[in-house]
């Protein structure tokens, strides 16, 4: 069993290591990238006049999953931990002095917020593109979804279902 688990882990580390020489590049782990979208989409989204301000809010509260999970994962206050992480990404967006915070995210450790480019937590970021493009793609086919298919036809009562006007030929199926 255990060199079962040895063989396991040196070869997730061999698969971290290709996914860094793929992407050549590599960016801060522990929620800091997520914290960063969230408060860039949230300023975005206050931006347009439309019922996309609403999407595009909410997707940037649900980035902050990662982060809650993390901190719960590691049985710190998340909502404590998350907050002081969003108000240095914050200072970082919108203050060009405090730029350099945009590096910040968890220390799952100590329970508290770091610079996680200098303790060395980083992730590919072919990974971290891809799973944001993947969850991305699924919010749209969320938002795509009709909640209800009702169908009222000419000179009928409403409540018409899909399948009793696809079985009275009123359209087809």
């Amino acid at each position: 069993f255990m060199c079962d688990e040895v063989e396991r882990s040196v070869h997730n580390a061999l698969c971290v290591v290709k996914r860094v020489l793929e992407s050549k590049s590599v960016v801060p782990g522990g929620g800091a990238v997520e914290a960063a979208l969230s408060i860039f989409l949230e300023n975005f989204a206050t931006t347009m006049a439309s019922r996309e301000q609403l999407a595009i809010a909410e997707f940037a509260r649900s980035l902050l999953v990662i982060p809650k999970m993390l901190a719960t994962n590691a049985a710190q206050d998340s909502t404590d931990l998350v907050a002081k992480l969003r108000a240095f990404h914050n200072q970082a967006q919108i203050n060009p002095e405090r730029e350099h915070l945009k590096w910040i995210g968890l220390d799952l450790l100590n329970g508290q917020p770091r610079d996680n480019k200098r303790a060395g937590v980083l992730e590919p970021t072919i990974v971290k593109t891809k799973s944001l493009k993947l969850a991305t793609e699924a919010a749209i086919t969320i938002l795509r979804i009709d909640d209800l298919i009702q169908l009222v036809p000419e000179g009928g009562e409403s409540g018409t279902s899909y399948t009793d006007a696809v079985q009275s030929g009123e359209i087809e199926g």
